[in-house]
């Protein structure tokens, strides 16, 4: 009987050839068009800079483009320092029932390759979709319990990236079985390092991008790995959660694409705030509500959401992003939480901070029973006149009962990169992206760097 990884491994090289579905290739390209909008704004910020920096001397003439700077890299550079920019801003795609952010690790790494080794957008839409249905499907099969202690892009995002470039590089199905079976043992990230301000949470994603990316290479030349390293008494499910269930990792395989239903974010914080920031907004356009009416607000979510968002102090960008108490006084304010929520300016804004003084965050049963398939919030506002005012919100604007258009999904790549590279230069690409099967992967990474929007404006 095969293993899971072997299972995982026959559907994954039958992908390279087959026929893969219109739609399916769509979600593909709105995941490449989400991942830009998420990697270039980034690509300018600690730590992807700083990588850069530390890793200058591997940088050359040829390879994969990092997009900190516009250097060319080898692969498994380029698809840490990547990965690690796209996770930096807040803004990156997530796979619900698996509590996952797989554009990252996956698409860093897809990427990498599909560059370094001249492949066709076709090539690269492949290796991504392998990437998203191998890894969240191993997410599913360990969630909830993997999420008390590990961060999933971390952990299962090495999967996706190992899937992804075993799949750019065509590997058959032994040394794709054996990539995967590496990965999981170079697998790691701990959630601590993201419940304090620290530069480890996007470096997660970065690792898991070039330890899959050296597992997938490394299996091209031979090297083994333990094929029941996800089942066994000492494996993944038994040392990283409790009761995983790995008929969720091959329930569906090949016929239901989990690509298809990804979450794009369409607040620049942490996913789990999500819930009641919409929750307020709703509110405030409903009852006509300004800040100086409310004298509470209490928000009842799922535990993990209180556990890493119950945040009341906050002064970096890390802790405005992290703290749902901030994102929610800053939407009632601001009305929104986007890029500049964090700004110096806003996180010390006086209006925000005496707000944010007034949220209380509570486990609500409901919602915590409903967690992870279900992101919810029931909130209740008290007001200053003595009214007592509910809503709850069964989603978030972005999951997939209630997602983002192509059309706002492109509104919101033009507001992340218009600010880095130009708008010239973001409508080249985004129409690139939106048309990439026919194209070649290095045309991605042909930006114009030098382009800044108030050069552009003056150029003009």
């Amino acid at each position: 009987m095969p293993t899971v990884v072997e299972t995982l491994a026959q559907y994954a090289v039958a992908e390279q050839g087959g026929l893969l579905p219109e739609a399916v290739r769509h979600h593909a390209r709105r995941a490449l068009v989400d991942w830009f909008a998420a990697l270039l704004p980034g690509s300018l910020l600690a730590p992807a800079t700083l990588l850069a920096a530390a890793l200058a001397d591997e940088f050359g003439a040829a390879g994969a483009t990092v997009y900190a700077g516009g250097q060319r890299a080898p692969l498994r550079t380029a698809a840490l320092i990547n990965a690690t920019a796209s996770h930096t801003v807040e803004f990156d795609d997530i796979f619900r029932d698996a509590v996952y952010h797989p554009g990252c690790p996956v698409i860093g790494a897809a990427l990498a390759a599909a560059q370094a080794r001249r492949l066709d957008g076709d090539a690269l839409l492949r290796a991504v979709v392998v990437g998203y249905e191998v890894s969240t499907r191993i997410g599913v099969a360990v969630q909830p319990s993997h999420y008390r202690f590990w961060h999933t892009t971390g952990t299962v995002g090495t999967f996706g990236a190992a899937a992804a470039v075993a799949t750019a590089l065509r590997l058959e199905a032994p040394a794709m079985a054996h990539a995967l079976a590496t990965a999981g043992t170079f697998a790691a990230a701990l959630q601590q390092a993201f419940r304090s301000d620290a530069m480890s949470k996007p470096l997660h994603a970065g690792h898991a991008a070039e330890a899959g990316a050296l597992a997938a290479l490394a299996a091209g030349r031979g090297v083994t790995g333990a094929l029941d390293v996800l089942e066994g008494e000492a494996g993944f499910g038994a040392a990283m959660s409790q009761g995983a269930d790995w008929r969720r990792a091959v329930d569906g395989l090949g016929s239901r694409y989990n690509i298809a239903a990804m979450t794009f974010k369409n607040h620049g914080c942490c996913g789990h705030s999500f819930a009641a920031i919409d929750a307020v907004l709703a509110m405030q356009r409903e009852h006509g509500l300004t800040p100086d009416d409310i004298a509470g607000i209490t928000v009842g979510t799922y535990r993990p959401a209180v556990e890493v968002t119950d945040r009341h102090v906050v002064a970096t960008p890390f802790e405005g992003r992290f703290s749902t108490p901030f994102t929610v006084a800053s939407a009632l304010v601001h009305g929104s939480v986007r890029l500049d929520a964090v700004t110096p300016e806003r996180l010390a804004d006086p209006y925000v901070q005496a707000l944010m003084r007034r949220v209380r965050m509570v486990v609500d049963p409901r919602c915590d029973a409903d967690f992870p398939a279900r992101r919810s919030a029931l909130v209740e506002i008290e007001t200053r006149d003595g009214r007592r005012l509910n809503h709850y919100q069964a989603t978030r604007k972005g999951d997939p009962d209630a997602p983002l258009s192509d059309a706002e999904l492109s509104d919101k790549f033009f507001e992340l990169t218009t600010p880095v590279i130009g708008r010239a230069a973001a409508e080249r690409l985004l129409t690139t992206l939106w048309s990439i099967d026919g194209k070649s992967a290095g045309e991605l990474g042909a930006l114009h760097f030098g382009v800044t929007p108030a050069a552009e404006g003056r150029a003009a």
